[in-house]
């Protein structure tokens, strides 16, 4: 019996994982399993009610009602209330046929209907066709699956890559992003940071889109090439905020060669272990979206063993009491401070000197630890490039 039980579990709890999963997605299996649960919650509310009122009073019926709220389309809502509504009346003209009308009654009444009423309006205004929590769950999927493309991939030993972020307000979407690329062969790392213009929901749903589309170039395009795609498809979306700034980086590992690409954002900064200082790259550029033909500015140099190099957005250095320059230099000081002891967890451990702002704050920062390859590259005089001729960076 025991042996039999212990193999009835797994079958069991796959197919209750199997329906939360088709309830998840919204398909039509889902919500007739949901609808049928909640069914049965009425009919034995109902059961009871006829056997005794004072225990389970008509009132009762509005807990399947708002369960149905969250869990329900439309369509089956609809179902769901006018069966309620019908469970209602019957209790209540049992009630009173046996006890007569009451103004307890007659307010029970009224108050069920005006929560149906209620409960369907909502429902019928969600545009996504969802119920709430079904709408949210999808689209915290969706950020997830984009997120995940910016997870830096496990880098051969040697590299350190550290990023945090922080949102405006605690908001779970965000308009600074992260994609990140790694070669096949483990020798070419790729890293794009965005900072979507705009706060609040608006730029977070304009920085899913705009991860998904830079998510799937990436490691595809060669650098310029990619940026120039970005920049299309702002200009192509028309928004009333549609730009954006970004760095991109391109990092040889063996060598530790890299290249970096700026369009609007915030200059990098590479770590000097001679002068133990954050030196400003020069890379400059037009952000994104903003002209058809936006001009990039490219630098290329080494990274040594004990260096690093640090990509952060505006929301870390322009508050409330610092200007862009101002903060700039702020956070070369007090980055300084913090890695000249340690390279683990600065980014996070920048993040809490920031002051509080109504901006989203990201950084992001790749270090070197290992002996550098025989064959390093030497450092290349900056250079400037078109987007519209897209050429691959100087890379060894």
């Amino acid at each position: 019996m025991k042996s039999r039980v212990r193999r009835a579990l797994p079958t069991l709890s796959g197919y209750l994982d199997d329906r939360i999963v088709r309830w998840r997605t919204g398909t039509i299996e889902g919500q007739v399993a949901v609808l049928a649960c909640l069914l049965f919650m009425v009919s034995v509310i109902l059961a009871v009610s006829l056997a005794s009122y004072t225990t389970f009073p008509a009132a009762t019926f509005v807990i399947p009602m708002l369960l149905g709220t969250l869990a329900l389309r439309y369509r089956p809502l609809l179902t769901l209330v006018i069966v309620v509504i019908a469970c209602v009346a019957v209790t209540v003209t049992k009630e009173t046929l046996e006890h007569g009308m009451t103004p307890g009654r007659i307010s029970t009444l009224v108050v069920m209907a005006v929560v149906a009423a209620i409960v369907l309006f909502e429902s019928s205004r969600h545009r996504s066709g969802l119920p709430g929590p079904l709408g949210e769950a999808m689209l915290v999927d969706l950020r997830d699956r984009l997120q995940a493309a910016g997870v830096v991939p496990p880098l051969p030993a040697g590299w350190t890559s550290q990023s945090a972020m922080m949102s405006a307000g605690g908001a779970k979407f965000a308009g600074d992003f992260l994609v990140a690329n790694l070669s096949e062969d483990d020798t070419r790392l790729e890293m794009v940071l965005v900072d979507v213009c705009g706060k609040g929901v608006g730029a977070g749903t304009q920085s899913l889109q705009l991860a998904g589309a830079l998510g799937g170039l990436i490691g595809a395009l060669p650098p310029l090439g990619l940026f120039a795609a970005a920049n299309d498809f702002l200009i192509r979306r028309d928004w009333d905020e549609g730009f954006a700034t970004a760095v991109h980086v391109i990092i040889d590992l063996p060598t530790g060669g890299y290249s970096i690409i700026n369009a609007g954002h915030p200059p990098a900064l590479r770590w000097d272990s001679t002068t133990t200082s954050w030196e400003v790259d020069g890379a400059r550029g037009t952000a994104l979206g903003i002209t058809k033909r936006p001009d990039f500015h490219q630098t290329i140099g080494v990274l040594g063993v004990g260096e690093a190099l640090m990509f952060y957005t505006d929301g870390v250095v322009e508050t409330r009491t610092r200007d862009f320059t101002t903060g700039i230099e702020w956070l070369r000081t007090a980055a300084a401070g913090i890695v000249s002891k340690s390279f683990d967890q600065a980014p996070r451990r920048i993040l809490t000197l920031v002051e509080s702002g109504d901006d989203d704050r990201a950084v992001l920062m790749l270090s070197r630890s290992a002996t550098p390859g025989p064959a390093a590259m030497e450092p290349a005089a900056e250079q400037t490039a078109s987007s519209a001729q897209r050429p691959k960076p100087a890379l060894p």
